[in-house]
């Protein structure tokens, strides 16, 4: 499997709770990672800021490490819904 993503994560949003930031939910029997209403509305906030009046080199940097955690977390589902669901051979 080739991926774009780098190998590992060099660093984390400053607003990312330690604890809670994380939610699993079981979608057809397959644990799927999500990201917390808090972490989500935290996005959503900057969201809003950067369409509406432009976000700080900071608030960009927050932002951009949400979505790369992002990718992880769609890469990491994809991985645990393939190896779940694909039938395995002779099954």
């Amino acid at each position: 499997m080739t991926t774009n993503l780098p190998l590992k994560l060099h660093s984390l949003p400053n607003s990312l709770p330690i604890e809670g930031a994380v939610r699993i939910e079981l979608v057809e029997g397959v644990p799927i990672l999500r990201a917390s209403s808090t972490v989500q509305n935290r996005i959503e906030t900057l969201l809003a800021k950067q369409k509406d009046s432009g976000l700080t080199a900071e608030e960009e940097k927050e932002l951009d490490s949400y979505e790369e955690l992002d990718d992880y977390f769609s890469l990491i589902n994809r991985l645990v819904r393939n190896l779940l669901l694909t039938p395995k051979k002779g099954e």
